[in-house]
Parts: structure tokens; sequence; C-alpha cells
């Protein structure tokens, strides 16, 4: 078996295996979360359509991903820039799960996207080497969160060390007879 066919095959397993367990779920089994942080089904499956329209399309060919082109945003009511990734507690929380017809419809439409360009690949292209975008840079805040935890633990560690300092004045005070004026 050559490569793309390994690919397809592979690719084919992993929708009918997801056809499979996303059969029969109702709105709210697909919007459930185990815990408050915890992604839905729903959830992760957009964000496996959208990582394979990301990077297959996006990345990969350098072209507009369907998403955009095809406007799947509007019909799936999301914003323009959601990813499907990267989300806080707080957006997974509020996360609404678009009507499944829809996000299979976008899934199939990128898959049909996905199969042509594997179509086109010759040997030599899967031999190239694709190169990622570097991630970007910590936010601010971030980096300001990380400062104001080591500045705790740096203010925790002091604390500590004046302690130990004074316990130990206060033994040698003790032991040798040392009294301040």
């Amino acid at each position: 078996m050559e490569a793309k066919e390994l690919i397809k095959v592979g690719l084919e397993n992993a929708k009918r295996i997801t056809d499979r367990t996303l059969d029969g779920l109702s709105t709210a089994e697909l919007s459930w979360h185990p815990k408050p942080d915890a992604n839905s089904i729903g959830l992760i499956y957009f964000h496996m359509v959208r990582s394979e329209d990301g990077f297959v399309n996006h990345i990969v060919q350098a072209k507009t991903p369907v998403w955009e082109k095809d406007k799947w945003y509007l019909k799936l009511k999301k914003d323009i820039k959601d990813t499907g990734a990267h989300y806080t507690a707080e957006q997974v929380a509020n996360f609404v799960v678009p009507d499944m017809k829809d996000i299979q419809a976008y899934a199939d439409a990128v898959r049909k996207q996905t199969l042509k360009y594997l179509k086109g690949l010759t040997p030599q292209d899967l031999d190239k080497k694709v190169v990622l975008p570097p991630p970007p840079p910590l936010p601010k805040t971030l980096m300001e969160r990380h400062r104001h935890h080591t500045s705790l633990h740096l203010r925790i560690s002091r604390g500590y060390y004046y302690c130990l300092r004074y316990r130990i004045w206060r033994n040698m005070r003790e032991k040798f007879r040392i009294y301040a004026d």
C-alpha cells in the first residue's frame, strides 16, 4: 500500500469511528460537560474539523480555509477567527454546539478538499518538509502572571528565611546568653 492510500484509509477509518460515536447523540449529550471546564463532545468534534481545515488548507497548502472561503462561520454562527482551539475555561463552559447536521456538512466540505489535495500529491510531495509557523510570543498577561507567581514564591521563601534566621538567632542567644542592649 502506498503512503497516499494509507493516509486515505486512515482518514476513512477516523470518519467511520467519529460517525459511529456521534450517531444518535442528542443536542444535550453533545453539549454536556463532565465538569465545567472540560470539553463537550460537540466542542471536540468542532475542534477536529477546524483543525483539519486549518492544517491542510491554511498551513500545508497556504490557501484560504474552507471555513472562510465558504463562510461556514456564518452557517455555524461562530466568529470568523474561531479556530476551535486554545479556549479559556470560560469559553469552554459557554461554547454553544452548532446543529450537528451543519457541523457534519462543514466536515464533509473540509474532507472533500483534503482528499482532493491528497489525490494530487506525488510521492516526492509526500517527502517535502512542511515548515510550521513559530508559536506566537507569550502574551503580556502570561508574562505578568509568571512574574507575579515567581514573586509570590520569592516572598514566601524570604519569609521562611527570616523565620529560620530568627530561630537561629534566638537559639544562639539562648545558648550563648547573648542579649541585645
